[in-house]
């Protein structure tokens, strides 16, 4: 027996601005708006909710991080937008990836990478 799907939910103070962000500057599908909840497809199976909440305690150490070939081009889209990267692409050699940081309007952390160890594989 095994899990169909995974959805992560985080609380933000401004949903309008966040639903702003994930829909129009990282272009994912809303799967199902709840009115105080959004719910994003990032993957087959892999989702993302944001539900509205009037007081939000910091999350040290949450970072979404959304995995692609595409780390340079996220950059100049995310630029294009006027989003502030935090960190530009660069390899990291002890984890063997290529990543950049950015945060989204709730201050969360986000990392957009590649994967440049061999013996990864997303399909396991």
């Amino acid at each position: 027996m095994s899990f169909d799907s995974f959805i992560t939910f985080l609380p933000t103070q401004n949903l309008a601005q966040t639903a702003q962000f994930y829909e129009e500057v990282l272009k994912l599908r809303l799967a199902l708006d709840q009115t105080r909840c959004r719910i994003y497809r990032v993957v087959q199976g892999g989702f993302l909710g944001f539900c509205l909440k009037d007081e939000i305690k910091p999350q040290e150490g949450v970072i979404l991080t959304l995995v692609t070939e595409e780390v340079d081009h996220w950059q100049a889209l995310l630029t294009e937008h006027s989003v502030p990267i935090e960190t530009p692409p660069v390899f990291n050699p002890e984890f063997q990836i290529y990543q950049m940081f950015l945060r989204d309007p709730n201050d969360y952390l986000i990392e957009i990478q590649r994967f440049e160890d061999p013996r990864w594989n997303a399909q396991s």
